[in-house]
């Protein structure tokens, strides 16, 4: 097998193949950075390589981290090329807005027996651009959902402010905490002005197979734990065919990444990185490390395991 692009235009999704370096069975879609193509994306496929896996990477557009009613559909269209490719086992991996894509996108697709999901919502999120509108890095869509099925948007919960209100209050909420980028208060309060609705929370229960749960309670992006909680307590009272594990951690950051592939990722100042981003990442660099080292060791088993 070698490498592919693709394309929405010519394919129906944008992604790039990166086949495992030995023979194998299992594959994987992997989500990170702005672009299939990216540093982040390469090296992500590039460790799970190591672990013996052939990996898809999807992102939104060619370079675009913004979500706005991203077609679930897609992914049926990897799933569809991977399977021509001999994967007989398939999996998905997110991390932030992606964590949540992972899931919606298993509980949608049954053939994915392997979820991981880092720093994730329980919700579906509005849509979001990252097109430089006025001055802005980040804007909400004009009452877009982040992602949608069969042409029409799942239902989400509304942010807590329009634009420019809305990367201004992100603005604020950083330069508080002395972090570059910060949304926690944002969405605590787009919950307490918008209680989130059944149909806008993520059918996890529809999972198959193995889900993975990682978060820190440190996440200045969004209250990932709590998140996490409330799928947890979803899970135990609703049927479902799956086993989940929850990795949840005082300190981490929104980067709750195994620390190889973040090395792999960064080889000059991946640890840097987190504290530059991260006043805890800075306050707590020691535990930070700790917990991704100790995120590295149990993924390793899992997907050995898997």
């Amino acid at each position: 097998m070698r490498k592919r692009i693709f394309r929405v235009d010519s394919d129906g999704f944008n992604g790039a193949w990166y086949p495992a370096p030995a023979e194998s069975r299992k594959g994987f879609i992997l989500m990170l950075g702005d672009s299939s193509e990216d540093r982040m994306a390469r090296m992500g496929a590039k460790w799970l390589g190591r672990q013996g896996i052939h990996v898809m990477a999807m992102s939104a557009d060619k370079k675009d981290y913004g979500h706005h009613n991203y077609p679930l559909e897609r992914f049926g269209k990897a799933i569809a090329f991977m399977k021509a490719e001999g994967c007989e086992m398939l999996g998905i991996a997110g991390a932030s807005t992606t964590g949540m894509l992972a899931l919606l996108a298993a509980s949608y697709y049954p053939e994915l027996s392997l979820t991981i999901a880092i720093s994730p919502s329980d919700f579906v999120m509005e849509g979001f651009y990252r097109d430089g509108k006025d001055g802005m890095a980040e804007r909400p869509g004009e009452n877009e959902s982040s992602v949608s099925w069969q042409g029409q948007p799942l239902p989400y919960l509304p942010y807590a402010y329009r634009h420019p209100e809305y990367w201004k209050k992100i603005q604020e909420e950083s330069k508080a905490g002395c972090d570059r980028i910060a949304s926690r208060k944002m969405f605590d309060e787009s919950e307490k002005r918008h209680p989130i609705k059944e149909d806008e929370r993520i059918k996890v229960e529809n999972i198959r197979g193995k889900i993975i749960f990682i978060g820190a309670e440190d996440d200045v992006l969004w209250d990932t734990c709590k998140y996490i909680r409330r799928m947890e307590n979803r899970l135990a009272r609703l049927p479902h065919e799956s086993t989940f594990e929850s990795w949840l951690y005082e300190h981490g950051t929104h980067f709750a990444f195994p620390e190889s592939m973040l090395k792999m990722m960064l080889p000059v100042g991946s640890g840097l990185l987190v504290s530059f981003m991260f006043r805890a990442g800075k306050e707590y660099k020691k535990e930070c490390r700790e917990t991704r080292i100790d995120i590295d060791r149990r993924m390793k088993k899992v997907l050995a395991e898997w």
